[in-house]
């Protein structure tokens, strides 16, 4: 595993929410970021952002981290979610709500 990739599980294990997006929560830089953003805040659980467009090496690597080609990216307890359009179906079929109050 490189040490972009340790960084990352790393990240992704030490925190129960976090979403890897564009910008921060304060300022997103993309739309599908704010989106995310916002749909987390509605739900009033704590939660981390790291914002890949400060790090190149952690914006490659969350893709291959995920095998996911899009950012912003949801993990909730070491497991990934999805990006801006899974967490949004998620959350308007109460799918999202359950899972973060299972833990």
């Amino acid at each position: 595993m490189s040490d972009v990739q340790a960084d990352i599980r790393k990240m992704v294990d030490d925190n129960r929410v976090i979403l890897f997006m564009k910008g921060t929560a304060q300022q997103p830089m993309c739309g599908f970021s704010f989106r995310a953003v916002e749909v987390i805040r509605r739900l009033g659980v704590p939660f981390v952002t790291v914002d890949v467009l400060s790090d190149p090496a952690i914006r490659d690597g969350i893709k291959t981290f995920s095998s996911w080609p899009t950012i912003p990216q949801l993990y909730i307890d070491g497991q990934f979610i999805g990006g801006s359009d899974i967490v949004m179906e998620m959350y308007e079929s109460g799918e999202l709500q359950k899972m973060l109050a299972a833990g």
